[in-house]
C-alpha cells in the first residue's frame, strides 16, 4: 500500500489539477475541436498563484519557466505548422502548475503520447503515407537549412494538411499528463 504524507499530498495537488484540466480539455477537444480560453486562462492564473503561494517569487519564477518550457514548442507548432492555439495555451497553463522540473517530465510524456496517438490516428484514417511525406519534407528542410540552401521554412510546409489528418491533441495531452503523473508517483 502506498503511504503518502501530508506534505506529499500537497505536492501532488498540482498533478491533480493538471489531470483535471487536461481531462476537461480532452473532452472539449473531442466534442468541438477546440480548447477554450475559459479553461486555459483560469488554470494559468491559478498555477501562477500556486507557485507564488508555495514558494514566493522563486515559485512564481518556476511557474513561468514551466509555462515557457511546456508552451514554447506548441506556440512554434501553432505559428509555423498549423498546430492548435488551444493546445499551446493549455500546455502553458499546465506548465505554471508543474514548474520546470515536473514540466520537463510532462512535456516529454505528452510528446511521446502525441507521436504514438498521431501515428495511430493516421493509420486508422488511411493517411500514413501523408505523415511519411510530411516527415520527409521536414527532414529535407532541416538538411537544406543546415547546409545553408533555400528557404527551410517553406520547404518544410506540410503536404496537403486537412482536417482528416489532424486529431484532437487534447487527448494526447491528457494521456501524456497521466503517464507523467504515474511516473512521478512511482519515482518521486
Amino acid at each position: 500500500m502506498l503511504s503518502i504524507g501530508f506534505s506529499n499530498q500537497i505536492m501532488l495537488l498540482p498533478w491533480g489539477v493538471v489531470i483535471g484540466a487536461s481531462l476537461a480539455a480532452a473532452v472539449w477537444d473531442l466534442r468541438s475541436r477546440r480548447i477554450p480560453n475559459r479553461l486555459t486562462v483560469p488554470v494559468w492564473v491559478a498555477g501562477l498563484a500556486w507557485g507564488l503561494w508555495t514558494d514566493g517569487l522563486a515559485g512564481a519564477g518556476d511557474s513561468l519557466a514551466g509555462c515557457l518550457l511546456m508552451g514554447l514548442p506548441f506556440v512554434l507548432l501553432f505559428a509555423l505548422a498549423g498546430g492548435g492555439a488551444g493546445d499551446a495555451k493549455l500546455m502553458m497553463a499546465l506548465g505554471t502548475w508543474l514548474g520546470l522540473h515536473d514540466g520537463t517530465l510532462a512535456i516529454v510524456m505528452v510528446c511521446m503520447a502525441g507521436a504514438v496517438m498521431g501515428l495511430a490516428w493516421a493509420v486508422v484514417r488511411g493517411r500514413a503515407h501523408m505523415v511519411a511525406a510530411n516527415l520527409g519534407r521536414i527532414g529535407w528542410s532541416v538538411w537544406f537549412w543546415r547546409m545553408g540552401h533555400g528557404d527551410a521554412l517553406e520547404a518544410g510546409r506540410p503536404v496537403s494538411p486537412t482536417d482528416a489528418t489532424a486529431f484532437p491533441y487534447g487527448t494526447a495531452i491528457l494521456a501524456g499528463v497521466v503517464l507523467a503523473t504515474a511516473w512521478r508517483v512511482a519515482w518521486p
